[in-house]
C-alpha cells in the first residue's frame, strides 16, 4: 500500500460508504429487522470494520481486527459474518482481490462495478447499470443465461493519478 493510501487520501468522498458510515449501520440494521434476521454484534462489528478500510479486507484481515476485540480468532468467525453481510446485500465480496468492501447503498436495488486502485488498493463501488444491461444483452444474445456478474476494474485513483503525475 503506498503513503497516500496510509494518509487517508482515497479517492472519493463516498469510498466504500465512508462518508455515511453510521447511516449504513442504521439501514443495514433496519434492513435485517425487516428482513427478520438479526445483526449480531459480530456481524454488526464486521459491516463496521469493513466501513472503515477505505477499500477492500481479506477474511484474515477482519479475522484479526475481531480477534483482538476479543470476538474469536477462528476462521469461521469472519467467514460466517462476512457471509451473511453479503448475502444480504451489506457487503460486496471483490473476487479480483479475494476480498470484501461495505455496499455503499445497502437496501437499495443496483448494480455496482468497482474500481480497484493499484497505487494504494482503494476499492470505489461505482453505479453500473448501463454496463451490466451491455452485459445481459450480449449474453441473450448468445443464448448464455446469466446467473451472477461481478464487475471489477483496475486503475488509478484521482489521488494516484495525481501523485504519479
Amino acid at each position: 500500500m503506498t503513503d497516500h493510501a496510509a494518509e487517508g487520501g482515497f479517492c472519493c468522498a463516498d469510498h466504500s460508504g465512508t462518508a455515511n458510515a453510521q447511516a449504513i449501520l442504521a439501514q443495514a440494521e433496519g434492513q435485517a429487522r425487516a428482513r427478520g434476521v438479526r445483526l449480531t454484534p459480530v456481524r454488526k462489528r464486521t459491516l463496521e470494520i469493513l466501513l472503515q478500510a477505505h477499500g477492500a479486507l481479506g477474511a484474515y484481515d477482519v479475522l484479526q481486527r475481531l480477534g483482538a476485540e476479543g470476538y474469536g480468532t477462528q476462521p469461521p468467525v469472519a467467514y460466517r459474518a462476512l457471509n451473511f453481510l453479503v448475502e444480504h446485500g451489506l457487503a460486496h465480496r471483490i473476487r479480483r482481490l479475494n476480498a470484501f468492501t461495505a455496499c455503499a447503498h445497502p437496501g437499495e436495488e443496483h448494480r455496482a462495478a468497482f474500481l480497484i486502485c493499484e497505487g494504494c488498493d482503494s476499492v470505489t463501488e461505482a453505479p453500473a447499470r448501463g454496463v451490466s444491461d451491455a452485459l445481459a444483452l450480449a449474453a441473450d444474445a448468445v443464448g448464455f443465461h446469466l446467473e451472477r456478474a461481478t464487475i471489477e476494474a483496475v486503475g488509478l485513483c484521482a489521488g494516484c493519478k495525481g501523485a504519479r503525475a
